[in-house]
């Protein structure tokens, strides 16, 4: 395994849900399992649950395969194998027995996510080694702020989301140009619906990031239209913008379940678009074309580039 494929998968299971997914699938087997059973198992929200497996299957960790109206998922352990593999030559200081349990490899059928035979390990080594190769790894937190007018419900949310998928590569905060003071309950609620922590979300204005203590900004977004019309501050360091806009979930009139599904669709166009901007490799991509990419999130409705 490459050191940047590896950089990816440890990125992708460094969540606990998206690592929670994989060590069901892999316990499943080659056979896998079905979305909904994996939701079931896990007590995850269905957006929730897609946004993790579209992570993980990025990363290479995962396959799926369309069985009817039902899509089946699968550990890919022929990359875990290798994941092992490069940790075991690259951490273990190329020696892998020291790191790798006493155990024994066990053969497994091919599964219907058309996997070829593979030996599941339980333990043991010495795995297979690859080249080594000096770490290139960087230590670089992005921090990224979403900016709407009133910081009650779609940057909140959005905020909360990047924390969670991130992986530590980033850092979200949110404000308003007229913030509200209070965060929006429909959006605290969905929150801790999908098991994200809501400590420290508050409405606030943009004005706590102009300041000479304010984080160093890499990434500006704007999501709801009235924003991005604003003029917006000259943020310290000159980040990178983009308009995500999204229809405001909190203007929604009619039943308490046409809110809750207003705010739910906000969350999944949220996540969808997160989820694609943390696979980005920011660090290799030149300011143009990462900015175009940044572009064509914010175009589609779906999140996925126009």
């Amino acid at each position: 395994m490459e050191h940047d494929a590896a950089v990816l998968a440890l990125a992708a299971l460094a969540q606990e849900h998206r690592l929670a997914v994989f060590r069901l699938l892999v316990e499943a087997g080659p056979q896998g399992r079905l979305a909904g059973e994996i939701a079931q198992a896990l007590g995850l929200a269905a957006p929730t649950l897609s946004f993790h497996l579209k992570t993980l299957s990025h990363a290479g960790l995962v396959r799926s395969r369309q069985e009817g109206r039902h899509v089946r998922y699968c550990a890919q352990f022929t990359a875990m194998q290798a994941l092992i593999a490069y940790l075991s030559e690259n951490c273990c200081g190329g020696r892998p027995a020291l790191c790798a349990p006493e155990g024994a490899c066990t053969p497994a059928e091919p599964g219907p996510c058309d996997h070829p035979a593979i030996s599941v390990c339980k333990g043991a080594g010495p795995f297979p080694s690859t080249p080594r190769k000096e770490p290139i790894m960087s230590d670089r937190v992005y921090n990224v702020l979403f900016l709407c007018t009133g910081n009650s419900a779609r940057s909140i949310i959005a905020e909360a989301l990047l924390n969670s998928m991130g992986g530590g590569r980033f850092r979200a905060y949110s404000a308003g140009s007229q913030p509200t003071g209070q965060v929006n309950p429909h959006a605290l609620e969905l929150i801790r619906r999908n098991r994200l922590p809501t400590e420290g979300l508050r409405s606030k204005s943009w004005d706590e990031f102009t300041g000479p203590n304010a984080p160093p900004l890499d990434f500006v977004f704007t999501v709801c239209d009235r924003a991005a019309q604003e003029v917006c501050p000259v943020w310290p360091g000159q980040p990178m913008t983009a308009h995500w806009g999204v229809p405001d979930p909190a203007a929604v009139q009619g039943s308490e379940e046409e809110i809750r599904r207003a705010f739910l669709r906000t969350w999944t166009e949220l996540a969808n678009r997160i989820s694609i901007f943390v696979s980005l490799p920011i660090d290799k991509l030149d300011h143009l074309t990462l900015q175009r990419r940044l572009d064509e999130i914010g175009r589609s409705a779906s999140g996925q580039p126009a």
